[in-house]
């Protein structure tokens, strides 16, 4: 069974459009060759994430379900070293023909990243 403090509550979630803007209207960003790492510090004491998975870069719903998993997954183990940020992961093209291990490693460094970058702002 799960423990609730690693759970994925809505709260923890970007789900409006405008919430969505904030992020990319002045965010830190992290890209390598298979995603993209938008974050911005919030006010609210946690981190929130936002996935943006395009079909025109990751045609199969199998494979962007998949990407999916893997970046909440990732999220959700990280949140007690995160900050309160917000953050937007979109996939690349090269993302669909990524093994598992390799999107894991590529997410972790985009996590460190992001949060040695953001605690100077």
């Amino acid at each position: 069974m799960i423990s609730a403090a690693y759970g994925f509550p809505r709260n923890h979630r970007l789900v409006k459009p405008t919430e969505y803007q904030t992020v990319f209207g002045g965010a830190q960003k992290s890209s390598d060759l298979y995603l993209t790492v938008l974050a911005r510090v919030n006010d609210r004491g946690y981190s929130r994430l936002g996935l943006a998975i395009s079909k025109k870069n990751i045609r199969k719903a199998v494979d962007r379900n998949r990407i999916k998993r893997l970046i909440r997954e990732s999220f959700r183990l990280k949140q007690a070293i995160s900050s309160s940020m917000d953050y937007v992961v979109m996939a690349r093209a090269a993302a669909r023909q990524a093994d598992n291990n390799t999107l894991i490693e590529s997410l972790e460094k985009h996590w460190i990243t992001l949060i040695k970058r953001c605690d100077s702002c």
